[in-house]
């Protein structure tokens, strides 16, 4: 039984974005913790351990976490769930999972999970990996602690401050004619085909990102390089900005050893896309 839309009507509305819990979910600072009982985020690897056995998953409810975490967790107040102060915690791979709960991945094709549990499991995911990449300082190597109030952290040794680093990254849909192209990494599945797509580097906008990935990945040149929308990735923490381009010159010669294929496929004769809930799959909709 799948849980999401068949559709979304923009990339506003996509899993992972903030848009989707806004009627359920308040973020809040680590330090606004209330006490008492309330919902938990339990996170083991990139699945959400929920309660199961209801029409719908729900988060698991006490005043303590319900199952053990990794030793050297402590669990973060991250804000309040449908009126609920909600704690995050990761759970450890070795940690079994009782009967009446059940850990849903949240990078299935078709999770299990409300939309607003699933995006909840993708910004705790994300947390999770800015609580890690920060344990120590960039400058000097020494603790950080929390800043007041918000996310950011300050080393205690020296006065450096840093904030959750979010890494930019472009996805595009590329048409000649009735045609698109699309490529496959070696690791997918058969017949598994997705988008040209990379991280910015120093000093291009994403438009110029977009042409140099696709050049760089195909050897072919593109024009006409149009914003669609955006789509947080929270594995760990990209920020995707998805685009459409026209073909202008050149021929398919894979340039990236990341690829195992490129090809031009009809529009009305598509391989395997990648899931409804990507903006891989938004972009190739759009332009079907």
């Amino acid at each position: 039984m799948s849980f999401l839309p068949a559709g979304y009507a923009s990339p506003v509305d996509l899993p992972f974005n903030r848009a989707s819990l806004k009627d359920h979910f308040k973020p809040e600072a680590p330090d606004a913790d209330p006490g008492g009982a309330g919902v938990w985020v339990l996170l083991q690897k990139q699945s959400l351990i929920v309660v199961s056995g209801g029409s719908a998953p729900t988060l698991p409810t006490a005043e303590r976490a319900p199952l053990d975490a990794v030793s050297s967790a402590q669990p973060l107040y991250i804000g309040r769930w449908q009126g609920q102060p909600c704690r995050l915690l990761a759970v450890s791979q070795q940690v079994p999972i009782p009967q009446h709960l059940t850990a849903e991945p949240l990078l299935a094709r078709d999770p299990h999970l409300t939309l607003p549990l699933l995006s909840l499991g993708g910004l705790g995911h994300m947390i999770l990996h800015w609580e890690t990449v920060s344990r120590h300082c960039g400058n000097c190597g020494g603790a950080m602690i929390h800043l007041d109030g918000e996310w950011g952290k300050q080393c205690q040794q020296c006065p450096a401050t840093h904030f959750p680093r979010i890494h930019p990254c472009v996805i595009v849909s590329i048409q000649k004619d009735d045609q698109l192209l699309l490529v496959r990494k070696a690791e997918w599945p058969d017949n598994r085909f997705g988008l040209v797509a990379g991280f910015v580097d120093f000093g291009e906008n994403f438009e110029e990102a977009v042409a140099r990935e696709v050049r760089e990945e195909t050897g072919i040149e593109i024009c006409n390089i149009r914003y669609i929308g955006s789509q947080c990735w929270p594995f760990p923490s990209q920020l995707m900005a998805g685009f459409v381009a026209d073909y202008r010159a050149g021929e398919l010669v894979l340039q990236d050893r990341e690829l195992s294929e490129a090809e031009w496929f009809d529009k009305q004769n598509l391989p395997t896309l990648p899931p409804q809930r990507s903006i891989a799959r938004y972009l190739i909709d759009a332009a079907r």
